[in-house]
């Protein structure tokens, strides 16, 4: 049975759509990011969204020479939890691309430096509450850093972990990890290295 409406056979993808907006105000303006309330023509009438603006951010999955996956664990104050996340930072210098920022978040939080890299997946976090989009990147050829930075606030007291990415994709499985642009990042890279292994099996 088909639901009315559904597209048969086509490839989801998702679809641009500029909607006009009738007004947008800034309702409130932050440290990091603003709060705004646009009120847009849709169909035949109007609806009115708040949302965070936000500036995008890239990410790093960085795998070692044994496929462990570099976590790192910090305090959220929202969650009130100190999550298993990856290495990632906004996408908030000027001309800066989003394999820069990833290079320079894994410089700056890990000390570690990179000879690959390939884009995984860009996603969108929370498209009903925010515009974020988040780039994520595979990093491998590991090595340190040519300085150390020093770090502050909630990154003052950040642990790092080299876990096996079984492991992580099993901890997500499990509900123990939670946090979504690793969750994401993880099975990305999983399904990265699986196919990369069928294809050098087929040679």
């Amino acid at each position: 049975m088909t639901t009315p409406g559904a597209r048969v056979g086509a490839e989801p993808a998702d679809e641009p759509l500029e909607a006009t907006v009738i007004s947008s105000d800034l309702v409130y303006e932050g440290r990091v990011w603003d709060v705004r309330s646009d009120t847009v023509a849709y169909r035949d009438g109007t609806i009115v969204r708040q949302y965070v603006e936000h500036p995008g951010a890239a990410a790093v999955v960085a795998l070692d020479e044994d496929d462990r996956m570099l976590l790192i664990q910090q305090y959220r104050h929202p969650i009130r939890h100190r999550d298993w996340e990856i290495p990632a930072g906004l996408l908030d210098v000027d001309g800066e691309s989003p394999l820069e920022t990833a290079r320079r978040e894994l410089a700056e939080e890990v000390d570690l430096q990179a000879a690959d890299w390939e884009p995984l997946v860009s996603i969108f976090t929370t498209p009903g509450g925010n515009d974020e989009i988040v780039h994520l990147f595979l990093a491998r050829g590991l090595s340190p850093a040519g300085a150390v930075h020093a770090r502050e606030d909630e990154e003052a007291d950040i642990v790092l972990e080299w876990v096996a990415l079984d492991e992580v994709i099993a901890g997500i499985l499990a509900g123990r990890l939670r946090n979504g642009i690793m969750t994401i990042g993880a099975l990305a890279a999983a399904e990265r290295l699986r196919v990369a292994r069928a294809e050098t099996a087929g040679r």
